[in-house]
């Protein structure tokens, strides 16, 4: 996507279905239900000229963060974990942050906020502590959220100015339900622009294709991939694939090639940027050892 700049994945998943915490992954999602492991993603990662990955939780456990490390400390291209924590539970949340902290590959945490009915949770103030855990270890928050969400993200981004957040795959717009559908172009538009003053947001162009019909391609998707720099800007812009759940929509390959077209009109150096840099300064990556 950008020469010969070392390109990072700043979003994908590994699970293996007999540990038996993905509640979401069950039998009927055939694509996803079976094993996903690294040297799955290898080889696509080397045909695609991608050499290392950010690793995010995909199941509400710190036995989930505890396996991804473990991954994590086993093959180099994993080059970050971000991982999960018991909000609910303050003072083990911030004894297992600064357990897992001890990994150098530890880089965030993320709860899993869209499966969360009460959409006010981020801002209870018992969470208080657990925010400042992670600023004080320099660690980041990536938000999986929806749109119904922004607002109150928006506050917690305020609230917290030197917590670095990512909003996951651009807060999931319902692109299927069109223009001005709910959770359509229009309003998830007026909610994002919201964040180009908070310079401590970030936004991961990842998983759109997913929230799109089914053979949905580039022009369905434009319109929102079009605005993400108008808000964020290439600084605090991220690429990701989401694989394996982006296999609902399309192959990896597919992605890349789709992504690859939207930023060729870009500056080589935003391009840069958007493939590589941001996550690497966002996530605190190590330097590539190549």
């Amino acid at each position: 996507m950008a020469g010969d700049v070392t390109l990072i994945d700043a979003h994908q998943h590994f699970w293996k279905i007999e540990r038996d915490d993905y509640g979401w992954i069950t039998p009927d999602i055939s694509v996803l239900y079976r094993d996903f492991l690294p040297d799955d993603l290898a080889p696509i990662l080397s045909d695609q000229g991608i050499s290392r990955t950010v690793l995010v939780q995909a199941a509400p456990t710190v036995d989930e963060t505890e396996f991804m490390l473990s991954l994590a400390s086993a093959y180099d291209f994993i080059a970050g974990v971000v991982g999960w924590v018991d909000f609910e539970d303050p003072a083990t949340a911030i004894a297992d942050i600064a357990r897992f902290a001890r990994h150098d590959k530890f880089v965030g945490v993320r709860p899993m906020i869209q499966d969360i009915e009460d959409a006010d949770w981020m801002l209870r103030a018992e969470f208080s502590p657990i925010f400042e855990a992670l600023i004080a270890r320099n660690l980041a928050f990536d938000a999986l959220v929806l749109p119904c969400h922004l607002a109150n993200l928006h506050i917690l981004a305020r609230r917290y100015p030197a917590l670095r957040i990512v909003i996951d795959h651009a807060a999931k717009p319902k692109i299927r339900n069109g223009i001005h559908g709910p959770d359509g172009y229009v309003e998830w538009a007026r909610m994002m622009g919201e964040f180009t003053p908070l310079k401590n947001v970030y936004c991961k162009v990842s998983g759109l294709l997913t929230e799109a019909a089914s053979g949905a391609g580039l022009h369905d998707l434009k319109p929102y991939l079009d605005h993400l720099p108008r808000v964020f800007g290439a600084d605090r812009l991220m690429w990701g694939s989401d694989w394996p759940v982006l296999k609902m929509a399309a192959e990896y390959p597919d992605w890349v090639k789709m992504t690859r077209q939207w930023l060729g009109t870009f500056a080589s150096a935003d391009v840069e940027k958007i493939v590589a840099k941001t996550a690497t300064h966002f996530y605190q990556l190590a330097k590539d050892p190549d």
